[in-house]
């Protein structure tokens, strides 16, 4: 195996997988030009709350296999940001309060009855890779951080632009997340430099990415599948 790379190569290698994040999938090119039906939309928020489901447990997976304690309490604060304090706070509950936005219930978010099988195997086999891997290799596949701002801005810009019959208070996920999405891709790439500096951590760390970037790909294939039927 050739010998590790320099950090300013191993970052640009991380960098481009940019082309591989889910924003150039077919269904989210339809979803911000405005060519998708209520039902579409609503069938991709309803099975985004699976995936949002998994954040937490496999963020506490990456925590209980670091044994590092510096890592370890930096990381935890990405429990209490899903989770929130109470039911009323935190990312599942903006999501659920964009559920209903656009016009969805919310026991039929919660009870899954939307989820499709593809997103389930594409979620689920997320989760058992961070609990399976080691840490670098969970907050390596969480870079796709890098790439999730400016497509959320887009988002929001797209989404208010093609869609005006989803509530303003919908908004409030993307609104949250934005901003701290961007600092918390800055501090897990810096994670991932300063932690993987072999060559063998630097290929796992990248394929780890790659892996994430098909996760996120797969959800989108199977959601575009079921949209259609």
């Amino acid at each position: 195996m050739a010998g590790a790379l320099t950090r300013d190569r191993f970052a640009a290698e991380l960098h481009a997988l940019r082309g591989r994040y889910w924003d150039t999938h077919p269904f989210h090119l339809r979803l911000h030009a405005g060519h998708c039906t209520p039902r579409e939309l609503r069938l991709w928020v309803a099975n985004r709350w699976y995936y949002q489901l998994c954040l937490t447990r496999k963020n506490a997976a990456i925590i209980a296999n670091c044994p590092l304690p510096r890592v370890r309490r930096a990381w935890s604060e990405r429990l209490g940001y899903q989770d929130g304090r109470t039911e009323d706070e935190g990312g599942l509950a903006d999501w659920l309060a964009l559920a209903e936005a656009v016009g969805l219930d919310r026991a039929e978010v919660l009870d899954e009855r939307h989820v499709v099988r593809g997103v389930r195997f594409a979620v689920d086999g997320y989760l058992h890779f961070c609990r399976s891997r080691d840490w670098t290799e969970g907050v390596a596949a969480a870079l796709t951080e890098m790439f999730s701002p400016d497509h959320m801005t887009r988002r929001v810009a797209a989404w208010r632009e093609h869609y005006d019959w989803i509530k303003p208070e919908g908004y409030a996920y993307f609104e949250h997340r934005i901003p701290t999405a961007r600092q918390d891709g800055a501090r897990t790439l810096e994670l991932v430099l300063e932690h993987c500096t072999t060559a063998e951590r630097q290929q796992a760390a990248i394929a780890a990415l790659a892996f994430k970037c098909e996760v996120l790909r797969a959800v989108l294939d199977a959601v575009d599948y079921r949209g259609e039927r």
